[in-house]
């Protein structure tokens, strides 16, 4: 018996199973592999350098996945994927037989994606098989947007900031980097339209972009005050909060006010369901910070990380169907 097989049975035999495993488990099977795959192939490379064929779009695109769930660089990848047997086993890597792809492979199917735009792909196949399984409605739509900071030093090579960044004051406090533009289906909180802009770019201007068409309802946060008016988000009813300002202005004595507060609540209770998505990307993926110089690398990605944003958030939905179908 090989020392990977004794390893193997080693790992199998063990009594806990973590978290890192459970994730990966679910994810196996709500992920629509063989659509996203569908998606890549045709535009995959069949033949690499002599003697040297292309890894397959499958394990390239779990190594992808991997990448953005657990925010790793290309090399901290190649490094995990050495390190964690349920790395490995999720890839379909047997270090017995095959050595982990190195971070140059993975830096080519990345820009593979970027060159083709197949990130923006992956993300519209994603919304198709949720919005086939019944978990995207929409009816209404909810915009908002996040600063996703970038770095501010000016002590690289180029002894400059990124160009394509810029500084926003949010609060008292500045910051430097892009925004992520969402909107996102008020029924399920899935996110059905991404644009990523400089910090400086108003939330309002993207109001209309973010919007499919076909919603009766749009929620915004006081900062998409006078949305109505643009000629480009006209169509459904706008319901966009009360400036801050004025709420806590509000005479709690008056019957009136007492009514406005109770309709911004129930507002701000629909609105909630936006934030969703920015807690999966940040907290989960860990993408606080942009990890590529300019706008177009880093909105590719975006759409990466919000394709499969949108599949943890639908997961439990997505395991009783996939239990159900099994049954």
């Amino acid at each position: 018996m090989s020392q990977r097989s004794f390893a193997s049975a080693e790992y199998a035999m063990k009594k806990k199973r973590t978290r890192r495993e459970k994730f990966l488990a679910d994810m196996e099977r709500v992920v629509p592999w063989a659509r996203l795959i569908a998606v890549i192939e045709p535009l995959y490379p069949t033949s690499g350098r002599v003697g040297r064929q292309p890894i397959g779009v499958p394990r390239m695109l779990r190594m992808y996945c991997l990448q953005q769930w657990y925010g790793l660089a290309d090399e901290a990848l190649e490094d995990a994927l050495y390190d964690s047997q349920a790395l490995r086993d999720f890839v379909g890597i047997d270090l017995s037989r095959e050595s982990v792809p190195d971070a140059t492979t993975l830096l080519k199917f990345r820009r593979l994606l970027l060159a083709n735009d197949l990130t923006k792909a992956l993300f519209d196949e994603i919304n198709a098989h949720l919005a086939e399984q019944g978990l995207l409605m929409r009816a209404g739509t909810i915009v908002d947007a996040t600063i996703i900071a970038a770095p501010s030093s000016t002590k690289n090579e180029g002894n400059t900031r990124d160009p394509e960044m810029h500084q926003a004051k949010k609060g008292n406090q500045w910051h430097f980097g892009m925004k992520a533009h969402i909107g996102v289906d008020a029924e399920s909180g899935l996110v059905h339209t991404v644009i990523g802009t400089a910090a400086n770019v108003n939330d309002v201007t993207q109001a209309g972009a973010l919007l499919h068409g076909d919603e009766t309802a749009a929620h915004g946060d006081a900062g998409y005050r006078g949305v109505h008016k643009r000629e480009e988000a006209k169509g459904p009813n706008w319901h966009v909060a009360m400036q801050p300002g004025k709420r806590r202005g509000l005479d709690q004595t008056r019957q009136w006010a007492r009514l406005l507060e109770q309709a911004e609540q129930l507002k701000a209770s629909i609105r909630a369901k936006v934030e969703h998505p920015f807690h999966v990307i940040k907290n989960l993926f860990r993408h606080k910070k942009v990890r590529y110089k300019g706008l177009a690398k880093n909105e590719a990605q975006l759409f990466s990380l919000f394709g499969l944003a949108n599949i943890v958030i639908g997961k439990k939905r997505l395991l009783d169907i996939h239990a159900r179908g099994a049954s």
